[in-house]
């Protein structure tokens, strides 16, 4: 899976709609091989963004858990963590 993208379910405060966009944004890069679409392909690259981020909208409101919400600073915090252990800084 691409690095770029984080996961966005159980957490407090919940998610926005600005992540998701980035999420789908991050996706549609990936899965098309581009970061901008030539002039041609861009209104079906933007088109398959927000279909993206709409689908993915509707899962994350429909999932159902029993976990308890995760923190978004201490679940950065371990992201932080395992950065630098990766890359030894």
């Amino acid at each position: 899976m691409c690095r770029n993208i984080r996961p966005l379910a159980n957490f407090e405060p919940p998610v926005t709609d600005e992540e998701i966009a980035a999420a789908a944004l991050q996706y549609v890069r990936k899965i098309s091989g581009t970061t901008r679409p030539s002039h041609v392909n861009a209104e079906v690259f933007d088109r398959a963004v927000a279909e993206v981020a709409e689908a993915s909208a509707r899962l994350l409101a429909a999932l159902v858990t029993t976990a308890p919400p995760k923190d978004r600073e201490i679940e950065a915090a371990k992201a932080r963590q395992r950065a630098a252990a990766r890359y030894a800084t």
